[in-house]
């Protein structure tokens, strides 16, 4: 237990020093978020995978929190999917790089002689599909972080019922990384998390809860999982239904995730994350108590019918970003000059 605090408050201090360090570095390297109008250097994602990797091998190493062997190998294949979301963020890759990368990471991952070649296939596109959600909560301040961190503590609770305690240490030190990186990242963020740490968080989180439920009920197992990742699977069906009925191309960004939407609303920037952070925590609650056998797997019902509501209720709200005055008349004095000049040529 002492080992395991030290560990997290090493790993915490660790990321905020990392990510506050690497800013310099992404901001040179163009390392940044392109979707704002100012570059945001993305050192967080790198700051959380090195230091959830390097504290929990050092603890390995010297024999303080053995990990094992299974997930031993799931920190590397995470590592490796860290290093291909530090690509996506250098330049831009086709839609289907990050996804395929992932599914090749996971069958290494999967533990076949517990969950059997059918349920270890199907395991492993969740284990895509999760990390492709959670990659896609990173569009808000401070709200990949949050969600990532709540359901790294909800994955912890069922490993320790399950007595994996390198597992549960392994969740346990990428929570508190999380958290480290989550002081340079509340509004208005310092850095953000990129593609190689949300890739890497979703994949070390899906692969985890997928370690716990291997070889037991489907239906609790499919509850649990689907419980722990509520909020990424929520964003990713409000998006997938809204850009279908604006008949756009799914793979197309826009701003119309759960925190865009929210933010239509009226909602502070600050409060978006501890809001969905709150629903996180519910799901992760719902999970560890059907996990242990608490709640009956009929309970994620109720996860996925508040997910539901959420997405009917946002799914046509406006996604057009909203200008403050200032803002409004200097966008329209440019669209008038534009036509002037149109007319003028």
């Amino acid at each position: 237990m002492l080992y395991g605090i030290a560990a997290a408050a090493a790993t915490l201090l660790l990321s905020a020093l990392l990510t506050g360090v690497l800013r310099v570095p992404a901001l040179r390297l163009g390392i940044t978020d392109r979707r704002r109008r100012r570059p945001l250097p993305l050192s967080g994602g790198t700051a959380v995978a090195l230091a959830t990797v390097l504290v929990a091998a050092g603890a390995d190493a010297a024999g303080l929190l053995p990990l094992g062997a299974g997930v031993g190998r799931m920190a590397v294949a995470a590592g490796c999917v860290a290093l291909l979301g530090l690509a996506a963020d250098l330049r831009r890759l086709r839609w289907w790089v990050a996804p395929a990368g992932t599914a090749v990471a996971a069958a290494f991952v999967v533990p076949y002689e517990e969950t059997g070649v059918a349920a270890g296939v199907a395991a492993v596109g969740w284990i895509v599909v999760a990390t492709a959600a959670f990659r896609a909560l990173d569009h808000a301040d401070g709200l990949a972080g949050t969600v990532g961190a709540v359901g790294a503590f909800g994955a912890a609770a069922c490993a320790t019922a399950e007595l994996m305690d390198g597992l549960a240490a392994l969740l346990g030190v990428l929570a508190a990384a999380l958290a480290g990186f989550l002081l340079h990242n509340w509004f208005p963020a310092r850095a953000g998390l990129g593609a190689a740490g949300a890739l890497f968080t979703g994949f070390v989180l899906a692969s985890s809860a997928v370690f716990v439920r291997a070889g037991q009920g489907i239906g609790a197992g499919a509850a649990v999982l689907y419980a722990l990742a509520a909020i990424g699977c929520a964003d990713a069906a409000l998006v997938v239904l809204g850009r279908r009925l604006d008949r756009r191309a799914v793979t197309r960004g826009r701003p119309d995730h759960l925190g865009h939407r929210l933010r239509r609303l009226g909602l502070a920037p600050r409060a978006v994350p501890v809001l969905l952070g709150a629903g996180s925590a519910g799901g992760a609650l719902v999970a560890a108590c059907v996990h242990t056998g608490r709640l009956s797997p009929g309970a994620a019902w109720w996860v996925a019918a508040a997910a539901a509501v959420l997405v009917l209720v946002l799914v046509r709200r406006p996604v057009t970003p909203v200008f403050r005055p200032r803002q409004r008349v200097a966008s329209a004095s440019s669209q008038v000059s534009e036509r002037l000049r149109v007319r003028s040529g």
